[in-house]
């Protein structure tokens, strides 16, 4: 059986669109060929009127082009000639004689979205699941189906640029409201409504109606001034990107051309643009995480896992009630929400409610919303407890604390409950120490805001049983988190080789540097956040409290660390939480940086070169990453760059730290670190595995 299945019902051809062996449709060069096929017989039938593309897949359309499929190609002739066939073909159905209408039920992305904008009506349900987006600029690619011409000629410029360069989802309300569909249905009704549509657009009574644009858009849009629209987008383009992704200008010039020069012309832009941007270091680096990240989707011990109904969450805080919001909203699990009273879990579960009363309309209807709230039951005691197949603790980074709330939980919970805590640096072996069933406790570190950040570190020990982990990464994945899997140790790998790069930045600020020059030069390397900023917004406090964790990890190997994050707390500057740490948050100054801080850095501010700003700290952390795949904390330096990216924020488009050492290549980071090592110390020596790779000439990924 074929990608397409089509149906004569009543002269219209319902092409039911169900890639085989796969759970959504993609597009490929065969797919297009089936395309091909199917329109010539659409054309040469008499007996049909019009065609309707729909979806047999549960909850999605088409969720674009096949990603393996492209970077298989060798040379930008190559690429080109494959989109030249794709815009031939979508062109000749949009110009068709004979109406084609998309059906859209879920996911309409890349590639799919590129089909429905070349049919003639569109369509979709008024379903959560649906959703429209251009992702491709997150690969470091550009639509290359006409989406950049077709999608601009629905909704403008000004639209299309600020979509299509960030690649964000518009939901079906917002979609029917910028012409993006014309027309919006329940998603029983889908099927038979697209096909009256082809029939009324066959029979002439029925014509879209096309949005029409303002007088300001026309003013802006159509006029010599036009070229402000343009400016304006590409000035937002060089600040959000810091000239990091090629891929975002790029989308501006093929608007652009499409819209001075043509629409042909603006086809014949993309093909190149996405020719182009295929072989670019960005892009190579930002589909293998892609890839990384699909590959991290899967439960490599499934068929292990004990079924999790019920979740225990301790702490309703803002990580408890995250927390709490994932497993019911997205797991659909019946949560148990505790804190030190019934008054404060019920906050929690309020600020749940909150959290997604935003997301209504967007993703969430609000009857999904109340559904998922009720799953949240505030307690005020661990007796409840005693129903929960999975116990989740969220609360302060304090060992004893951690200890009596394991006695607690374990003297109401079942023999086959699993434990798990939050800490974010705190060996699970020594929070399982309290436990009379120590295996079964794991740790399940997860990253703020967690409804937003998508990594989820399980961290096994020694003793930890596979159902364990099993269970754990199967929750994981049903509150949509990208799972790693690394072993015990303090700060396990993420908080480990952040602590090691906020060490250096805050020894950087002991030596002279500004602070807000840290900051700028590790945004310029790719980093959303600088670390003195990130420290902030973590509490300065709660990174003083990790990196007494780390401290004998430091001290073992002898390297220097600073103690200026405990001055500046005790003087009370805890970060946001506080009104003023590194920065101001209150007051006329607001945004700006508290120059009180340098009282306690011990010397005045002097430039440093941002050039050797990244380089010491991204080297710390790469070589840290390093050492990690060493010690075993690692299984995998696939594994590393999942989580440094995902969850600390490491430049995507560099890849992660094992890509981006490939990339630099390993005997010239090995120079990099003695160069490091001879003008700042110790703590810059270059991991044995590192140097034994370079010395090999086998990199991470090319082994």
């Amino acid at each position: 059986m074929g990608y397409l299945n089509v149906r004569k019902e009543d002269g219209v051809a319902l092409v039911w669109l169900d890639e085989p062996e796969s759970p959504v449709n993609k597009l490929s060069t065969p797919v297009l060929g089936e395309f091909e096929a199917a329109l010539g017989e659409l054309e040469g039938d008499g007996d049909i009127r019009a065609a309707v593309l729909i979806s047999a897949k549960k909850d999605s359309f088409v969720v674009g082009a096949d990603i393996e499929e492209f970077s298989r190609l060798k040379t930008p002739g190559e690429v080109e000639g494959i989109i030249r066939k794709g815009h031939e073909l979508l062109g000749r159905m949009e110009s068709s004689s004979k109406p084609v209408v998309a059906a859209i039920h879920g996911p309409a992305v890349g590639g799919g979205l590129e089909l429905a904008l070349a049919c003639h009506y569109r369509i979709a349900t008024d379903h959560p699941a649906t959703r429209f987006a251009f992702p491709e600029v997150m690969l470091g690619l550009l639509p290359a189906l006409g989406g950049t011409q077709r999608f601009t000629r629905l909704v403008g410029v000004q639209r299309a640029l600020e979509i299509i360069t960030t690649g964000r989802n518009v939901y079906p309300s917002q979609a029917k409201k910028m012409g993006l569909v014309d027309a919006l249905i329940h998603p029983e009704g889908l099927a038979d409504a697209a096909k009256r549509a082809a029939l009324s657009l066959a029979g002439g009574t029925l014509k879209p109606r096309r949005r029409r644009p303002s007088l300001r858009e026309r003013v802006l849009e159509e006029t010599p001034l036009d070229r402000l629209v343009y400016d304006r987008a590409y000035k937002t383009a060089r600040e959000k990107t810091r000239g990091n992704y090629p891929a975002v200008p790029k989308i501006i010039e093929c608007i652009r051309t499409g819209q001075k020069e043509g629409a042909e012309a603006g086809f014949e832009a993309e093909r190149e643009a996405f020719a182009a941007l295929l072989f670019t270091p960005e892009s190579k680096a930002l589909r293998n995480l892609f890839f990384l990240k699909n590959g991290a989707e899967k439960n490599p011990y499934a068929g292990r896992e004990r079924e999790v109904r019920t979740v225990g969450v301790l702490g309703a805080g803002l990580m408890g009630s995250g927390i709490a919001q994932v497993s019911a909203a997205r797991a659909s699990r019946k949560v148990l929400l505790k804190d030190a009273s019934l008054e404060l879990a019920a906050k929690g579960r309020g600020e749940v409610w909150k959290a997604l009363s935003r997301r209504v309309g967007r993703g969430m209807s609000a009857f999904e919303r109340d559904r998922a709230v009720e799953r949240i039951v505030p307690i005020g005691d661990y007796a409840p407890l005693a129903r929960a197949d999975l116990v989740i603790e969220a609360i302060p980074e304090d060992l004893n604390l951690k200890h009596e709330t394991i006695r607690e939980v374990e003297k109401v919970g079942r023999e086959d409950l699993i434990i798990a805590s939050n800490t974010s640096a705190i060996p699970i072996a020594e929070i399982a120490a309290a436990a009379e069933r120590p295996e079964r406790v794991v740790g399940m570190h997860y990253f703020s805001p967690v409804p937003r950040m998508p990594l989820l570190e399980v961290v096994r020990k020694e003793d930890t049983p596979e159902w364990v982990l099993a269970t754990c990464i199967r929750e994981g994945l049903a509150q949509g988190k990208t799972v790693i899997t690394v072993n015990d140790g303090p700060g396990f790998y993420t908080t480990r080789i952040l602590s090691f790069y906020i060490n250096e930045a805050l020894l950087l600020l002991e030596e002279g540097a500004a602070v807000d020059a840290i900051d700028e030069a590790m945004m310029d390397f790719g980093f959303p956040v600088g670390p003195l900023k990130l420290l902030d917004e973590v509490g300065i406090d709660t990174g003083v409290k990790i990196n007494e964790v780390m401290r004998p990890l430091f001290e073992a190997r002898s390297l220097r660390t600073s103690d200026r994050g405990g001055e500046v707390v005790a003087a009370g500057y805890k970060g946001r939480k506080s009104g003023r740490g590194f920065y101001l948050y209150e007051g006329r100054d607001k945004g700006k940086v508290n120059p009180e801080v340098y009282e306690f850095l011990g010397t005045g501010r002097r430039p440093i070169p941002s050039r050797a700003i990244q380089e010491r700290l991204s080297m710390m952390m790469v070589s840290e990453a390093v050492r990690c795949l060493e010690e075993g904390i690692l299984a995998s330096h696939r594994d590393g760059d999942v989580g440094a990216v995902f969850g600390l924020g490491f430049a995507p488009f560099r890849g992660g730290p094992f890509w981006y050492l490939d990339q630099m290549g390993l005997e010239r980071a090995v120079v990099k670190l003695n160069n490091l090592r001879s003008a700042h110390g110790e703590r810059f020596a270059p991991p044995t595995l590192l140097e034994e790779r370079a010395a090999s000439g086998k990199g991470f990924y090319s082994s």
